[in-house]
């Protein structure tokens, strides 16, 4: 699917936005008969960009990984660096959770499009864009030989979700990136405030990023502990996610060093929002919840694993980000791969998040 289709969709679903909204906004905690799996509504952002979030009920699902998944991981197919703490992170052993509350998540990451109708409408600032604000871009001098660095990702003053640093232009329909964990916030806040004043948001919930345990309980969408939402196969993820694959950097005749999927996913940078369509949704109807950009989520990092309830620290925080990304090997782009970032106003051109709509977690 083109950007520019996907961009047309987005304007053909705000027309409707608003009414479907106000139809199905519903109590999910307190409704007799709460919505199905798989719901789905728009939010109506004006300016033609809409937002949708599909409805996901309580559930168990597993955290974590097996020690074969990990070896996986760091073995030539999966291609991630041997010998390093960063597998160790996700846990020993895969663990039994539970989300007690039934919530509504993105069905793709936020757009570049809504996220610049926030900031048009609240006037909001970035950190990124905030003096002495910088952010981590691609270095459009990075040569690839055999002394150069593996990551080719330097600090830039200057540069913001407006401006990436890609070397191409920004569309409306790529994921917005370069957003922090507290812009990920204030957009959740503006929505919740916006909808409420409009009268419709549902009693007892707010916007928000989702917890870990909600965002790894989408991911898997279904699925007990495989090592992709499809499956462990690798092969299997082709014409499903944006990762390391077969194709040309921008202005160059080179792919991405190191482990690489054997296609093209056709994008060497960032992709569209559901690129993909359908083949690329989860069981859940979820789209690009491995690869495509990291998901930044409301906990904190544990580097022993993640929480079954929300988990917050009171000194040096940093927050989880999952799911992998554009430039990562497919062993970095697994369900259950977790890292924590410098900090809350910390951005990178490779993060992004997905909007929430659940009971607050403060």
């Amino acid at each position: 699917m083109k950007c520019a289709q996907i961009c047309h969709r987005f304007r053909l679903s705000a027309l409707l936005a608003a009414s479907m909204f106000a139809a199905t906004a519903v109590n999910t905690t307190m409704a007799a008969d709460p919505p199905v799996l798989g719901t789905a509504k728009q939010l109506d952002l004006g300016d033609e960009i809409s937002l949708e979030v599909v409805y996901i009920p309580p559930g168990e699902f597993k955290m974590g990984s097996t020690p074969a998944e990990r070896a996986w991981a760091t073995g030539i197919e999966g291609g991630a660096t041997p010998g390093t703490e960063r597998e160790s992170y996700e846990g020993e052993q895969p663990r039994s959770m539970r989300v007690h509350d039934g919530f509504w998540i993105g069905r793709t990451e936020v757009s570049v499009g809504q996220f610049q109708r926030f900031v048009a409408e609240s006037g909001y600032v970035s950190d990124a864009e905030k003096p002495g604000g910088m952010t981590q871009v691609f270095d459009p001098d990075w040569k690839i030989t055999a002394k150069a660095p593996p990551h080719p990702w330097i600090p830039m003053e200057g540069k913001s979700w407006r401006d990436p640093n890609f070397g191409f232009p920004l569309r409306k329909c790529y994921p917005v990136v370069c957003v922090s964990w507290n812009d990920g916030r204030a957009f959740g806040e503006w929505l919740t405030k916006r909808e409420r004043e409009a009268g419709r948001l549902p009693d007892g919930l707010v916007y928000r990023l989702p917890t870990e345990a909600e965002w790894a309980y989408a991911c898997r969408g279904g699925r007990e502990s495989t090592y992709f939402w499809w499956g462990n196969d690798l092969r299997d993820g082709e014409g499903r996610l944006n990762i390391s694959a077969v194709d040309f950097l921008p202005g160059r005749n080179k792919i991405w060093p190191l482990a690489n999927a054997p296609w093209s996913d056709g994008f060497a940078f960032v992709s569209p929002v559901d690129q993909y369509g359908e083949r690329g949704r989860n069981g859940f109807g979820l789209a690009d919840m491995c690869g495509g950009v990291w998901e930044i989520v409301l906990d904190h990092f544990d580097p022993t694993g993640g929480h079954e309830e929300v988990y917050f620290v009171k000194e040096n925080p940093r927050p989880v980000c999952r799911g992998g990304n554009y430039f990562d090997v497919p062993g970095n782009a697994r369900c259950a791969v977790r890292l924590g970032l410098h900090g809350p106003s910390y951005s990178d051109s490779r993060d992004g998040f997905r909007i929430c709509l659940g009971v607050p977690k403060d």
